[in-house]
């Protein structure tokens, strides 16, 4: 009975840690392009989370088709939501101090990050963006989907360039 009821826990705890979600985020193995940091409970390098472009591309990709100030005409930016880049690193703030690789920062409201389908774009027109061309990885909001999004404020959340996140 003992030997029987040792079986059976050892094949519940098992099973539990089979059906579990991992928690773990793997190290890159390429360059590094992204670095999350601050209030978040996956880390992978020391105190941060680090993403190589690998890593970008396996998180489920979105698309839409939006006019910015900065292209003449609409553009298709693909990538995965801010939201879900951030729950793989189970990010707990309220704001997202974002830097790109000129040192240019920003904060943008976590609010806006679950408000808004915000994009980390790594295409445009379905086309990987080179340093020169704002890349590689840049935040889009919707800009086409909500009128309040067409001002200053949002543009200047748009962080191209986008080397760091820290959740504060």
């Amino acid at each position: 009975m003992t030997t029987r009821r040792t079986l059976n826990s050892a094949l519940l705890l098992a099973g539990l840690a089979l059906s579990a979600p991992a928690l773990a985020l793997d190290a890159p193995t390429t360059r590094p392009i992204l670095t999350v940091s601050g209030k978040i409970g996956v880390k992978n390098a020391g105190e941060t989370a680090r993403f190589d472009m690998k890593m970008i591309e396996a998180l489920p990709q979105h698309s839409f088709t939006t006019s910015t100030p900065w292209f003449d005409k609409p553009m298709k930016f693909t990538g995965p939501l801010l939201a879900d880049l951030l729950a793989a690193v189970k990010a707990s703030g309220t704001t997202l101090s974002a830097v790109a690789i000129n040192d240019y920062k920003i904060d943008i409201p976590m609010s806006d990050v679950q408000k808004y389908k915000v994009i980390v774009a790594r295409l445009l027109n379905d086309k990987p963006m080179p340093v020169r061309e704002k890349g590689p990885l840049f935040v889009v909001f919707p800009f086409d989907s909500a009128a309040e999004l067409r001002n200053s404020t949002y543009y200047e959340r748009s962080i191209w360039q986008l080397k760091a996140l820290d959740v504060q």
